[in-house]
């Protein structure tokens, strides 16, 4: 029994020992994405394509729309034959719009296939300079503020978001500042084992 406490004893004090002796640090890669006039030209094309594409399904639904009424107006002039037919005409028209719109905006649509080519280069080049400094700054891991990881508290001593915005050449100016008190933030540190009390 001691044996095996000492051995989970022995194991916990390594693992936390390695594990302190990683470096980390994050980046606010939405802020980096504001301050590159590519990605912004690369947004406002998306917004350009994405309007087109609404106004010309706004239009097919403007038609079907237009027969439904004139459907409703005439309904008691036609015979049984007629009224089939402009069913059929209103029913094709709805599955086009339907089967268009999905081709536009549905999962991996012309919109997404439009945002995922345009989105391209700014995103290498964003990710090569992530590289960069995280080999630079001697990194092991690196995190994104802007993502859906949640990070209750970021210490302003591990943001490299700085470091990447100057491999790129972009304007360091006008950073959204962090509410905890900012150490050095040229000296990067280790990860902190510190549990809460």
């Amino acid at each position: 029994m001691r044996k095996g406490l000492f051995l989970l004893l022995l194991c916990s004090l390594f693992g936390a020992s390695t594990a302190s002796a990683q470096k980390f640090g994050y980046v606010d890669t939405e802020f980096i994405f504001s301050k590159m006039p590519e990605y912004q030209k690369a947004l406002t094309e998306i917004d350009k394509f994405a309007d087109k594409w609404s106004k010309e399904i706004l239009d097919k639904n403007a038609e079907i729309e237009k027969l439904q009424r004139a459907y409703q107006a005439e309904e008691i002039l036609l015979t049984d034959d007629m009224k089939r037919e402009r069913q059929r005409v209103i029913s094709d028209k709805e599955r086009e719009a339907r089967d268009y719109n999905n081709k536009i905006f549905g999962h991996e649509g012309l919109l997404f296939q439009k945002k995922k080519e345009l989105i391209k280069v700014p995103m290498e080049r964003v990710n090569r300079a992530l590289e960069k400094v995280a080999i630079q700054k001697k990194l092991d891991f690196l995190f994104d503020k802007a993502s859906d990881f949640v990070m209750l508290y970021t210490n302003p001593k591990h943001d490299y978001t700085d470091y990447v915005m100057e491999e790129m050449g972009l304007d360091t100016d006008s950073k959204p500042k962090n509410n905890a008190a900012a150490p050095n933030p040229a000296v990067p540190a280790t990860q902190s084992t510190a549990k809460p009390k």
